[in-house]
């Protein structure tokens, strides 16, 4: 970690550190709250424990990784086939299963850390060389920009005005409204949506100012009480496989920050750090009733467009989404926002993931004339984007449904295990392991490293 780097950032002042945080949570926050829209679950839990879950995965990575986690779509399926096994006439509440399910999913991304703790990196990386994890971080942002353009058709005009003021605050801003763009993007097409009445602001004129986040009845402690035990076996049974998929995709998110930032956040603070932060993050959300958390690709975003890398302000942006969690009005004002412009910021960020995964594969000179590397990358993209673009938008195999993306990644970790002509090997030099010349990057405060 850039010692001056974090200085340089910091010395920008708490109003714009505050402004940035700010930025980082409205990134997030379509996304993370649109998974509990989409599943039941409470929407105030899931911020809660989207800063929670945060702050634990920067203690547990020492503060090193410019992270915001939030909650996984991967999951989704996995939720839909547990409220499946409850009939609507019985009494029983389907989310405490779902949460066993998910805590103990949660365990397994502290199997793998242990691994990496006892192996090494450079063993267990041998199975994640860039040839698997680039196609991977493309399929990333391409697989969410379909969700990006049907936001974005609610009305495109609201979403071209939010594209335009991030484009135009990025390239020709100055200052502070160069490294806010997105919360700018936000704020002005939210208020020009409002005024030619996009908006409905009825439920925020409803909502209380102050409510308390936590419904226990939606808690695993509520099992407790009274719980069907084969339902809860069949719950684990259906959540713990999808955790192999979406622990490759942190692998693949991690990469993803470690080549935006130019930090080797693989070797420091290491994967087996930055797995056990996202599992124990994953499973505390599951007790209390909350979506299964995840590294999140919009952050890696707005860390590309600002050049603002400083984990602090990841960490005001955790903190505000915990003070807003107990804010019933604000989360109303949020969830009012017109999704149009949720849409127009997203195409932006989740391209600039793909354009990651591109760089990721061509600044490490993948070579495409063998064979091996281009079944691997065309195998991790056409079962990645053909899955997840098919009319189920998954691979069901029994009560487990498996996303494209989990099913392209598995698939490449497996062919580059077993197809001859792996010679990839971590800690050989940094530019191979995350894609970024270290001696010509930028430091967190987005100034040119001596």
């Amino acid at each position: 970690m850039s010692e001056q780097g974090i200085r340089d950032a910091r010395s920008l002042g708490m109003p714009k550190m505050l402004l940035l945080g700010f930025q980082h949570m409205f990134a997030m926050f379509g996304a993370t709250v649109l998974v509990p829209v989409l599943t039941g679950l409470p929407v105030s839990t899931t911020l809660l424990f989207a800063g929670l879950g945060t702050l634990l995965f920067h203690f547990l990575t020492k503060g090193k990784v410019p992270a915001f986690l939030g909650s996984s779509f991967a999951f989704l399926g996995g939720y839909a086939s547990v409220a499946a096994l409850f009939d609507n006439t019985e009494a029983l509440n389907w989310i405490p299963y779902a949460g066993v399910g998910v805590a103990c999913a949660g365990l397994l991304y502290a199997l793998l850390s242990a691994l990496f703790k006892a192996f090494g990196a450079k063993r267990v990386m041998r199975f994640f060389p860039p040839i698997v994890t680039g196609p991977v971080i493309i399929c990333i942002g391409l697989c969410l920009a379909s969700s990006a353009i049907n936001n974005a058709e609610a009305n495109w005009w609201i979403a071209i005005l939010a594209i335009a003021i991030v484009v135009v605050c990025n390239i020709w801003g100055k200052g502070m409204i160069k490294i806010i763009p997105i919360l700018l993007g936000v704020v002005g097409s939210y208020i020009v949506a409002a005024i030619f009445g996009q908006v409905d602001f009825s439920t925020v004129a409803s909502a209380k100012w102050i409510g308390f986040p936590i419904q226990m009845d939606n808690t695993v402690f509520s099992l407790f009480k009274s719980c069907d035990g084969g339902k809860l076996v069949s719950a684990i049974v259906i959540m713990v496989p999808i955790a192999l998929a979406t622990m490759i995709e942190h692998i693949g998110d991690v990469s993803a920050i470690s080549s935006t930032v130019g930090e080797n956040f693989i070797a420091d603070p290491g994967l087996h750090r930055t797995l056990l932060g996202d599992g124990c993050a994953t499973s505390l959300a599951a007790l209390f009733g909350a979506p299964a958390n995840t590294t999140y690709g919009e952050n890696t975003g707005v860390l590309a467009l600002t050049k603002v890398y400083d984990p602090a302000v990841i960490r005001i942006a955790a903190v505000l989404a915990i003070v807003f969690a107990f804010c019933p009005k604000f989360e109303a004002l949020i969830a009012a926002m017109p999704t149009a412009t949720i849409g127009g910021v997203s195409l932006i960020l989740y391209g600039m993931i793909s354009a990651v995964g591109v760089r990721n594969v061509v600044e490490n000179q993948v070579d495409f004339t063998k064979s091996r590397n281009i079944i691997i990358a065309a195998l991790i993209l056409g079962l990645s984007l053909g899955i997840n673009f098919s009319n189920s938008g998954a691979i069901v195999l029994g009560p487990v449904s498996l996303s494209g993306l989990a099913v392209g990644a598995l698939v490449g970790i497996i062919l580059n295990a077993i197809l001859p002509g792996n010679d990839y090997e971590f800690g050989t030099n940094q530019l191979g392991d995350t894609s970024v010349n270290f001696q010509q990057g930028v430091d967190r405060a987005g100034t040119k490293k001596k």
